[in-house]
Formats: structure tokens, C-alpha cells, sequence
């Protein structure tokens, strides 16, 4: 037996909002009708130059744009974002610190491609280590890191893999930790998207570095890859991959007004295509959709009643909250319902599946999520529960 309570929650939360701004302004301005050809009009994506890409809200996860975004292609040093999420997660961890000294080896010095030009022999800090990696794309940077944590770049191979798996990236496989070219060494625009949003969620300090414009290593300096620093001042991270088998490629975020996109392009023709066919994204996302959080995760949306429990109430909620991106304008015009199992009984644990929202735009179904018990409710005694087995059978009798 379910039982079925309609809330217009989200639709009510924005009329509350728009009463007290309002009531806030003396004399509010009144807005001109608008046409109805004014009405917000939302054109088909861009269709870009590359082999594969992504557009999606780092917040709401709602993928905006995607091209061929499973498809598995070498990913060059877009690599390197595996390797410098392990290390600063090691850090936050406590098992390596910014300050440690890691010795240069003979294999990490000799690597070809992009460089940070350190020296073999010498000891580098783990952070200057990091800035290497992030801005310089340096392959012997990204070496010298994979032995200092796993006593070698075979051994960080594995352990990339596994934080791959982890994270959900189901078309990935690391054979190294710069990207040079190695047969199986494959990746996806989607898994590439799913690695900046872990980077940008689980260690926004060091993600910081990735805006950094330029290091300055050895009597070198090197400008960040990324044009995108250049181009767009709400670009903020994250990296850039080239080798001839994966073309050009990048890997792009940009915050504007709360809101927050993750680009990915995977096989364009040049440095200035992957800039450019990124901005076409860019631009086109945050022109015309908008990202709302309407509630925090663990926020109580309901309570019902709990039956041979030794409480009779048990609070129900959303474990991820709830963000949604959307058409600009249609925010206000959204519908919640809310669906509770009954009857509802003991025990009951915390994140225990109790119902479910469905949010709609008139007759289309947006959004659906399972709402759970937010905390547990263990089982009653033997006289609890049957004073109450006697009690929800007359209840059901007369509901």
C-alpha cells in the first residue's frame, strides 16, 4: 500500500521568495508584458569540430551537450588530472605533505614531451612537484610523483585504475601517469568530465593551482596550456592534452553566478580549435540554462509515522539534495510530489529507501529521487510491537 502526498513545493518556495522581495521594495517597478515571441527560447547546441564532447553542470550533474561522450580515445596529458587528484587526495590524507622532498630518477629525467626540467639526482618539493604537473604538463614531473607514492609509475598505474573505478569512469584504463602513447591507454570525454568534477568536489585548495597562469621552475618559465585563462575570466581549471594519435584536447570549467559547467573536447584539429569550439559550449550553457539548489542534502522535506518502532516518527529527506539545471525562466514553473510507503515500520536505518520525489514541468517528468530515512528507528520491544500490529490492523480497516 503506498500513499501519495502532492506538494508544490519548488513552485511555492519561489512565490515565498518573490513575496518578500517585494514586500522589501516600497515601490516596485512594474515589468512590461512581454511578447510571445520574447518568451525564453532555448536554440539546439552547437555542433563542434572534435571527435567527442561533453558539456554538463558540475552541481546538478545534468549533461547539457554530449557527441560520441563514451567513446574510448587516448586522452594525452588529460592524464595527468588522474595523477595530480591522486597526489593532493594523498596529501589531504596526511601519507605525503606539500614540504616532503622526492628524488629525481634517472627514468622520470630522461621522459620526453612537455617538461618541468628537473634534474635527476635533485629533490623536489611535492608541491612544486604538483604545479609542475598542473601547469608545465610536465611528464617528468608526473613520473618522479607516481614513484614517490606508489615506488613506481606501474604500481601508480594501479593505483589510477582503481580511483577510475571508483569514481565511475567505466571507459577508462591508465597505463602510465603522463598519457605518452601506450596501447589500452584509453579514456572518454564523459570520464574526463567525471574526473574534473572530482577534483573541483573533493580538493577545491589544490584545485586552485589549475587557474595559476604560469610557473617558474629551474630558471624556466611556462605559461599554462589552457587559453581558456586568457579568454574567459570565469574560467578557473583545468588541463590540455595533445599527442598526434589523440589530436588536441581539453578539459574546461568555468564558474558564472553560482553556476558551474565542466567542458570536455577530445580530438580537435589545433590549439586555438580546442579554445575555440570550448567557448561555443561555454557560452551557449550559461546563456541559456540556469542551475537552482531548492534543497540541502539531508534537509527534512517530510515525517511520517513509523509502526513497532520505539519512535512512531521517522524523518524523511533527500541523502543528495536537490539542484537541478534548467531552461532560464522555468524554475518557478516546476511541481513536486512526494510518494511515502505505508505503512512504514521498524527497524528502520539511516539512507533506508522510504518514497520518492518526482519534479515536473507541466506534464514531463524532470527530475526523480529516492527519498530515505534520515535517521534510524530501531525496532520496538515484543509488547510494542504487538500493541501496534493491533493497532495498525484497525487502522487499516478504516483507511
Amino acid at each position: 500500500m503506498f500513499k501519495k502526498i502532492l506538494l508544490n513545493l519548488l513552485v511555492s518556495g519561489s512565490i515565498v521568495m518573490t513575496a518578500v522581495a517585494y514586500a522589501q521594495t516600497p515601490t516596485p517597478t512594474p515589468t512590461p508584458n512581454l511578447p510571445a515571441a520574447a518568451a525564453p527560447i532555448v536554440p539546439s547546441a552547437p555542433q563542434l569540430a572534435a571527435s567527442s564532447y561533453i558539456l554538463l553542470d558540475a552541481n546538478s550533474g545534468e549533461v547539457l551537450i554530449e557527441h560520441n561522450a563514451d567513446e574510448a580515445l587516448p586522452p594525452a596529458s588529460l592524464t595527468k588530472m588522474m595523477t595530480s587528484y591522486i597526489a593532493s587526495l594523498e596529501i589531504l590524507r596526511g601519507q605525503v605533505k606539500e614540504e616532503d622532498l622526492v628524488l629525481v630518477s634517472e627514468k622520470a629525467w630522461r621522459k620526453g614531451g612537455s617538461k618541468m626540467f628537473i634534474e635527476v639526482g635533485n629533490q623536489v618539493k611535492v608541491i612544486d612537484l604538483l604545479r609542475g604537473i598542473i601547469i608545465q604538463s610536465g611528464n617528468d614531473a608526473s613520473i618522479a610523483m607516481a614513484e614517490h607514492i606508489a615506488g613506481s609509475e606501474e604500481a601508480f598505474a594501479d593505483l589510477m585504475n582503481s580511483h577510475a573505478a571508483r569514481l565511475g569512469m567505466n571507459s577508462t584504463h591508465f597505463e602510465n601517469s603522463t598519457g605518452w602513447p601506450a596501447e589500452g591507454h584509453l579514456s572518454s570525454a564523459r570520464d574526463m568530465a567525471i574526473m574534473a568534477k572530482a577534483i573541483i568536489r573533493d580538493d577545491p585548495e589544490h584545485y586552485k593551482i589549475y587557474k595559476e597562469k604560469e610557473f617558474f621552475w629551474n630558471g624556466i618559465r611556462q605559461p599554462n596550456r589552457n587559453l581558456m585563462l586568457w579568454r574567459d575570466s570565469t574560467v578557473d581549471g583545468l588541463k590540455t592534452g595533445h599527442t598526434e594519435e589523440a589530436g588536441y584536447c581539453m578539459v574546461t570549467s568555468a564558474e558564472r553566478d553560482g553556476m558551474r559547467l565542466i567542458a570536455v573536447v577530445m580530438g580537435t584539429a589545433s590549439e586555438q580549435a580546442r579554445a575555440a569550439e570550448t567557448q561555443k559550449m561555454l557560452t551557449w550553457g550559461f546563456r541559456f540554462f540556469e542551475t537552482k539548489s531548492f534543497y540541502a542534502p539531508g534537509q527534512v522535506l517530510s515525517t511520517s509515522r513509523v509502526w513497532a518502532g520505539v519512535s512512531d516518527q521517522v524523518q524523511i529527506g533527500l541523502a543528495d539534495g536537490l539542484t537541478l539545471t534548467l531552461p532560464k525562466g522555468q524554475a518557478e514553473k516546476l511541481d513536486a510530489s512526494i510518494t511515502l510507503e505505508a505503512p512504514i515500520k521498524a527497524p528502520i536505518a539511516a539512507g533506508d529507501v522510504l518514497g520518492q520525489v518526482e519534479v515536473r514541468l507541466g506534464d514531463e517528468v524532470v527530475h526523480t529521487a529516492p527519498l530515505v530515512a534520515l535517521a534510524g528507528v530501531e525496532e520496538a520491544g515484543i509488547f510494542g510491537r504487538l500493541w501496534d500490529s493491533i493497532r495498525l490492523f484497525f487502522y487499516g480497516l478504516f483507511n
